[in-house]
């Protein structure tokens, strides 16, 4: 085992709120590590942001703040300590008081972390009453409302008196922000809270976050796989590998100059919105603690990989000003000129018409959403639908697949006009429009297999031999960057990824025409968000394969889109090549939209501390 890394030292003399050192989380039936070799510290009022693919320890490492370890897991060594307290020697009670009240956790799912069966007046004065016990009933109020103006949210009691559902998923994350502040704690936990939100409404979460954090000096620790929201966001970046922290710098000295292979493979990946450069994913897959190799974990995906990085982890080099890498050939990498050009954007000759839409009004029980849409997607296109949550836009996309028949106007597969219900459309017209939800957790059948999963499309579809259709689960799945052992796995067993990237292989065994994407990238890592594009943009080449790809990533669509529509309150306010919609934007909502989109180019060209937007 290499010498654990040393915590980081923040310079200022002041004491840290957290100090992880040499931490160790083990599998209990196997001892082997999860996690180790963990160093970290946090000063008040800063922001570290910890980054890495799925699987790579981080939210092992977030949750063990708050005194939690998953099942079959243990700390087997180090110490983290926080607010001068060391965790593992309190007792089970005291770790009880100090969540919550010393430390806090912003969810990445508010919608499930928030109890539907109780009013936000509740649920906000349970959180004061079990950590500010001291406080009078009228001290608790007033504080339940000042958390819940910090975060520009209403504070009357019409407000309070509401039901989680009774919000927008962009309010929900806020009212969880307010919980975790409104005890005043040294300590945040943020579990990439942002995940899943439009571009303004993340904007104005992270604004919050960061505000919230620097007036009432509150440490905190943002969990995230979107190095662009982490540029905006934190001092300090820890970059994960398969466990272990492999680079550490302030933010301006990792992102303006990182040294370890995988940070820079990593920010490859990172798609540009100015489109200056290729998105490039990472070959090959993070290993699994029970299958990580000798050496360098990373060393089987580097290009960089020699027979010393074979042999043993490598030791700590520390490159002055609290940057720290793990890796023999920092030279060699930091060499590298960066990402290769992107090509020069060119008309395509636009293919037939795959899908047509013509004059549609949707509805929810006679209240109106979607007004008066026309689109066209051509074979071998990618058209991009573009809007914040309530836009419309994904209320769009269910009508055409036939999941919300609420509708009027006219729909057509090629030549034929599609019945509102996809139960009254033909099989064939069922196989060629196939969705890919945004949420896989929810999509996947959790009793059956991946591979029964797969196998049921294909049966369904294009029938086979039991043989003949294993071996096509397989390379389904190879399609999407996973092993073909995972067939044997059930949904829990995988992660929020890898459960994505079932639910795209599914889609892909019927063999559509027109695939509807629905933020399928939104759960991903960069890295696999990059395969995905990589792949996505395979399958229009060798099938024509046609995409409506809705997402509120515009740095993405700048990547794999040919076109792209711009909805707001239920209609389209602007639409054309991708090109000229990001170079001279028409509506201000557009230039709203391109000013909120998380940029790493445009938060290191902001002095220090005040980190916005991309601006266009």
């Amino acid at each position: 085992m290499s010498v654990a890394e040393p915590a980081s030292q923040p310079g200022t003399g002041e004491s840290p709120v957290v100090a992880v050192r040499d931490l160790r989380i083990e599998l209990t039936s196997s001892h082997q590590d999860i996690v180790d070799e963990i160093g970290i510290e946090i000063v008040a009022g800063e922001v570290l942001g910890l980054v890495g693919e799925s699987g790579s320890g981080k939210t092992t490492v977030g949750m063990s703040l708050l005194g939690y370890c998953r099942p079959g897991g243990s700390v087997s060594g180090g110490a983290i300590v926080i607010d001068g307290k060391d965790l593992s020697k309190l007792r089970e009670s005291e770790v009880r008081q100090l969540r919550g009240g010393v430390v806090s956790y912003i969810p990445q799912d508010p919608g499930t972390a928030l109890n539907p069966a109780l009013r936000l007046r509740t649920q906000l004065s349970e959180q004061l009453a079990a950590h500010r016990a001291a406080m009078s009933v009228q001290e608790r109020d007033e504080r339940m409302r000042e958390a819940l103006g910090e975060v520009l949210l209403p504070s009357d009691d019409a407000f309070l008196n509401r039901y989680p559902h009774q919000l927008s998923g962009g309010q929900q994350q806020r009212v969880a922000i307010a919980m975790a502040f409104a005890c005043r704690p040294r300590l945040i936990v943020c579990d990439e809270p942002t995940t899943g939100l439009d571009v303004t409404t993340q904007a104005k979460v992270l604004e919050t976050v960061r505000d919230l954090c620097r007036v009432h000096n509150v440490a905190a620790l943002y969990v995230s796989h979107d190095l662009a929201v982490v540029a905006e966001l934190a001092d300090k970046v820890a970059v994960m590998y398969a466990g272990r922290i492999v680079e550490r710098a302030t933010r301006d000295e990792l992102f303006g100059a990182p040294r370890h292979p995988y940070t820079r493979s990593l920010l490859k990946a990172v798609p540009d919105i100015t489109g200056g450069r290729v998105v490039m994913g990472i070959p090959g897959r993070a290993p699994l603690p029970s299958a990580r190799p000798e050496g360098c974990f990373f060393a089987p995906r580097c290009a960089y990989a020699r027979d010393d990085c074979r042999q043993a982890f490598p030791p700590i080099t520390s490159l002055g000003d609290d940057h720290i890498v793990r890796c023999y050939h920092v030279a060699e990498a930091a060499a590298d000129s960066g990402g290769a050009q992107a090509p020069t954007a060119s008309a395509r000759d636009r293919g037939p018409e795959v899908l047509t839409v013509r004059g549609l009004n949707a509805a929810y029980s006679r209240r109106a959403t979607v007004f008066d849409i026309d689109l066209e997607v051509h074979r071998d296109e990618c058209l991009a639908l573009i809007g914040e949550s309530g836009s419309g836009k994904t209320t769009l996309a269910r009508c055409i697949a036939g999941l919300h028949h609420e509708f009027t106007g006219e729909i057509r597969l090629g030549d034929t006009v599609l019945a509102t219900k996809a139960r009254r459309r033909t099989q064939e017209a069922r196989k060629e429009i196939q969705y890919v939800f945004q949420n896989p957790y929810a999509s996947l059948n959790p009793r059956r297999t991946v591979g029964q999963t797969l196998a049921r499309q294909l049966q369904l579809f294009a029938p086979a031999s039991r043989r003949e259709t294993a071996t096509r689960v397989g390379e389904f799945l190879e399609r999407v960057s996973l092993s073909a052992d995972a067939a044997n796995r059930f949904p829990d067993q995988l992660s929020g990824g890898e459960r994505q990237r079932v639910a795209i292989a599914r889609a892909l065994a019927a063999g559509p025409s027109l695939l509807v994407c629905d933020e399928v990238t939104s759960a991903l890592d960069v890295s696999v968000q990059a395969a995905i594009v990589d792949l996505l943009a395979d399958l229009r080449a060798e099938m024509g394969l046609s995409l409506l790809f809705i997402t509120h990533n515009l740095a993405l669509i700048r990547t794999i889109a040919d076109r792209m529509i711009v909805m707001t309150e239920g209609r389209i306010v602007e639409s054309g090549e991708i090109a000229e919609v990001f170079a001279e934007p028409k509506a201000e909502y557009t230039r709203q939209l391109l000013s909120n989109t998380p940029s790493i180019e445009a938060a290191l060209a902001q002095p220090d501390g005040s980190h916005d937007g991309a601006s266009v």
